[in-house]
């Protein structure tokens, strides 16, 4: 048998490169552990030629931000010709902007929080302080707001009083043209992964997230010791089966591939809101979907060596 050879992508130029550069070392020991010959590529200007010159039998996607989550990257491995692990260049743009993934999200019955996204435009044009108003006014606080594009919570501002949201907005637009203003609810925070078996996308144990400062914010994402995660959630049967419902509708619904996580919040009275889907989840040691994979059974290196072979088998 011919053991394949795969290059982790990872690294990249991203706000989130050394959070990358963290998913593709596990991944790549988790893989090796299942006896596959592993290269570990940065994604650089030399990329295009190091594909050409020493093409993998498959490469898996472990990049956040920028180009490996917008189907930049994917782009270019699908002109390549080389086979993939992860979501394709269409489906990563549909989830790389949030509010489009609400907004489909939405149209097919399920809650999401309500939200505007505003270019940074519009404030300059129309007057910060006015916009600001109506926004407060449209959606009350508290309020949530994230860059449209992006991950990691990198720019991510909650904030409860109207004298906070002209700072906040500005800390926000550091990472991004548009911000999306959300209505933060106050509940269970839910990250649901989803792998895809024979059968078709499966969602792994969901994942409920207690950070200590009370918000999930890129610190307490990659700092061991300030969130406490329980897999599975402590929710009960039938809210449990609803995010699994919801993570896999979202799987499909925005042309996932492979491997996704879905984030949510479970409002107090039970009713599950879709936040946003990733299309290349973090694979660190305080990222959620390894827990997840590790709940239903199995690990990093099984999931990812049977979603390889799959990606070789569908380009063949």
């Amino acid at each position: 048998m011919v053991v394949p050879t795969v290059a982790v992508l990872a690294g990249g130029l991203s706000h989130e490169r050394d959070v990358s550069l963290r998913s593709g070392r596990r991944l790549s020991a988790a893989l090796r552990d299942q006896g596959l010959t592993v290269e570990e590529w940065d994604t650089d200007a030399g990329l295009l030629d190091r594909l050409r010159r020493d093409r993998p039998d498959a490469a898996v996607i472990a990049l956040h931000g920028g180009e490996g989550e917008n189907g930049s990257v994917q782009t270019i491995l699908e002109m390549l010709k080389v086979p993939y692990v992860g979501t394709s260049s269409q489906g990563c743009r549909r989830a790389w902007d949030k509010p489009t993934a609400k907004a489909l999200v939405a149209e097919a019955g399920f809650s999401t929080p309500d939200w505007v996204a505003l270019p940074n435009s519009t404030f300059r044009e129309l007057g910060a302080q006015p916009v600001l108003d109506a926004i407060v006014e449209d959606l009350g606080l508290p309020l949530i707001l994230k860059p449209d594009q992006g991950g990691s919570a990198l720019g991510t501002q909650v904030v409860r009083d109207a004298a906070e949201l002209p700072a906040a907005m500005v800390g926000c637009f550091a990472y991004g043209d548009t911000v999306l203003a959300e209505r933060l609810i106050d509940g269970t925070e839910i990250a649901v992964g989803v792998v895809e078996r024979d059968g078709g996308p499966q969602a792994l144990p969901a994942v409920e997230i207690v950070p200590e400062s009370g918000i999930y914010n890129y610190t307490s994402r990659y700092t061991a010791g300030l969130t406490d995660f329980f897999a599975p959630a402590r929710l009960p049967e039938d809210v449990a089966k609803a995010v699994g419902e919801l993570a896999v509708a979202a799987h499909r619904l925005l042309g996932m591939r492979d491997i996704s996580r879905t984030d949510a919040i479970v409002a107090p009275d039970g009713t599950v809101q879709f936040l946003e889907v990733n299309s290349s989840p973090g694979l660190t040691e305080t990222s959620t979907v390894p827990m997840a994979m590790e709940a239903a059974g199995t690990n990093l290196g099984e999931v990812f060596a049977d979603l390889i072979s799959r990606a070789i088998a569908r380009a063949a």
